[in-house]
């Protein structure tokens, strides 16, 4: 049995994930998500991109989780990265879902793509925080009009300190086991970073035909390839990209 501690991305909470959680528990998985600091029903609480990784630290450790496998979607792939790198023995793999991974020294906002200045001001923008999308932000992503809703209705503004500091690793990520499951509808290639992750041994590419919030749009899919990659259940997928 394993352990998942599921970690939604900007903007969600724990919430993004009941249509997953329940698929990973009838077979047989102990499931735990997260809701990062400042956001959702911890909406108001102070929060810097540390706090974010200390969320799923102390997850793994107040619980006492062995056989872990921490997932991290879109911006929460730099918390759950790094919080990968500090739970030692505990952790069986990380699946970072369509999502960014933490560079030494360098955060979110740095990796923008329109670069940092330009990221800075719109937090700025909007007091500090980055504004939740728009329901046509969602386009073309693989979504019903009545997923769209149920995202933009549950979003919350998501606080800028965590998108703006820099990350810290206490090991290598291309020392974890890992998977990166790129969603196909929101580019067909990981990014540099990500490519050049994917050279080690211990990372695994799987493809999914679905968009950037596969947790909506696909939760069987998702919860398939995350069972995939609890310890014991092979190496084999047929869903693999490389």
């Amino acid at each position: 049995m394993a352990e998942f501690v599921l970690t939604a991305g900007a903007w969600l909470g724990a919430w993004a994930w009941d249509e997953v959680a329940p698929r990973l528990r009838d077979a047989g998985h102990g499931v735990h998500a997260v809701t990062l600091s400042g956001l959702a029903e911890k909406q108001g609480a102070p929060a810097g991109q540390q706090t974010h990784v200390e969320d799923v630290v102390g997850e793994v450790e107040r619980r006492q989780l062995r056989d872990v496998v921490l997932v991290g979607h879109s911006y929460s792939g730099i918390p759950v990265g790094q919080a990968a790198a500090r739970i030692g023995g505990r952790l069986a793999r990380v699946v970072f879902v369509d999502a960014e991974v933490p560079v030494e020294g360098e955060s979110f906002a740095s990796g923008w793509w329109q670069g940092q200045a330009a990221f800075e001001a719109l937090l700025a923008g909007h007091g500090g925080f980055w504004a939740p999308l728009a329901s046509d932000g969602f386009a073309g992503q693989g979504l019903t009009e009545e997923q769209i809703a149920r995202i933009t209705g549950g979003a919350t503004p998501h606080p800028g300190a965590t998108l703006t500091e820099p990350a810290s690793l206490v090991r290598p990520l291309g020392e974890l086991p890992a998977t990166y499951v790129k969603c196909l509808l929101d580019g067909p290639e990981p990014n540099p970073v990500v490519s050049e992750l994917l050279r080690s041994e211990h990372w695994r590419l799987v493809g999914a035909d679905t968009g950037h919030w596969p947790m909506f749009s696909q939760p069987d899919e998702l919860a398939r390839i995350l069972l995939d990659a609890a310890p014991g259940a092979g190496t084999a997928d047929p869903g693999a990209a490389g």
